[in-house]
């Protein structure tokens, strides 16, 4: 890539205790990191406050924002919340155990073709892709030449991947996004690229160059 580039961390929200269940968290509220959630938040501030970060942009859901919270005292910036960057609405299954629903006719159907699936009153996947890619391209156009941090949702930002990477979206499960994980995506002349995918170390700085370089 040459010219300016803008880089965008997509950053999944520390553990919490819905985490490694059978429960399906979604948009259930008051799910609140645990102690390893909030040491995850607190390494994720310390790797990335070299960073030369100028935004920060949250899902409205307990676990994102206070995942977000340690890197914004960092830097001294507020969280902003991003609807676009949401949990999946999965409907009538929030909450629901997984060993049970994986009972329900539905279940193939999510597991084979996740694309065409529509949560029983809640989204299709690809209703998710495109509100979190909008927002994806919102913020990048608004944020040009810079490093801007999104903390987000696991399968949000495996529906994103795949937008951005060409995969197929009832391939998106192939993507494996941790807890505490950071995704880069670089915008070069408009032109996007992937740059990490569920990076758990630290980034080299990344560097943006001015516009009369």
């Amino acid at each position: 890539m040459s010219g300016t580039t803008t880089y965008l961390l997509l950053i999944r929200h520390g553990e919490n205790d819905w985490v490694g269940t059978d429960r399906l968290a979604g948009r259930t509220p008051g799910v609140h990191l645990n102690e390893k959630g909030k040491e995850q938040a607190a390494a994720l501030a310390s790797l990335l406050k070299h960073q030369p970060i100028t935004a920060i942009y949250s899902s409205p859901l307990e676990r994102c924002l206070e995942t977000a919270q340690p890197l914004a005292d960092a830097l001294a910036l507020p969280v902003i919340v991003e609807e676009g960057l949401l949990e999946v609405d999965y409907g009538e299954w929030r909450g629901g155990n997984l060993k049970e629903l994986a009972k329900l006719a539905e279940w193939r159907m999510v597991q084979h073709y996740p694309s065409v699936f529509r949560f029983p009153q809640g989204e299709t996947l690809r209703e998710v892709q495109q509100r979190a890619v909008s927002a994806i391209e919102r913020l990048r156009q608004h944020h040009p030449n810079q490093v801007v941090a999104l903390f987000s949702h696991g399968d949000v930002i495996r529906t994103v991947l795949a937008h951005y990477l060409g995969t197929p979206l009832d391939l998106f499960q192939r993507i494996i996004i941790n807890t505490g994980a950071v995704s880069l995506l670089a915008f070069g002349d408009d032109v996007p690229g992937v740059l990490a995918v569920n990076h758990l170390s630290p980034l080299p700085v990344l560097e943006i160059k001015r516009k009369e370089e």
